[in-house]
């Protein structure tokens, strides 16, 4: 009687071992796929974070180029800055700049179609202040 030793693999074991890599790399996908959704939602929020910058940077150039002193109007500065910033940087979704008595808030709010189920945008706000030079 002889035993025959066994080697190497089956065809079961090997299909088997081709399951479980090809369910490992979907995970893979699936975490790359997260990734590349998050870094855009991170590029947009930068992009967000300069707008609300530029619009205080045109505050001070409002409150320098009067003769007066006094604080611009939000109104004032919001016109120019939301033609330079939405439309094509990014897709407005209700931002505007709003204050009294040199203190200003701007809040931008963006379409932001990336996210996952469940998940909402929220506003990004800015606030500053520019000196009461009138005094």
């Amino acid at each position: 009687m002889r035993r025959y030793a066994q080697s190497g693999f089956t065809l079961v074991e090997a299909l088997i071992a081709v399951l479980v890599l090809s369910i490992g790399l979907l995970g893979v996908a699936a975490m790359q796929l997260r990734a590349l959704q998050s870094a855009h939602m991170g590029y947009q929020r930068a992009v967000v974070s300069l707008a609300a910058i530029d619009a205080q940077e045109r505050a001070w150039a409002e409150l320098a180029a009067d003769s007066n002193k006094a604080c611009p109007a939000a109104s004032t500065v919001e016109g120019g800055w939301r033609g330079n910033w939405f439309g094509t940087l990014l897709f407005d979704g209700g931002s505007a700049i709003g204050g009294t008595d040199c203190d200003y808030t701007v809040t931008v709010r963006w379409q932001e179609d990336r996210y996952s189920p469940g998940e909402t945008g929220v506003g990004f706000v800015y606030q500053f202040r520019l000196p009461d030079l009138n005094l």
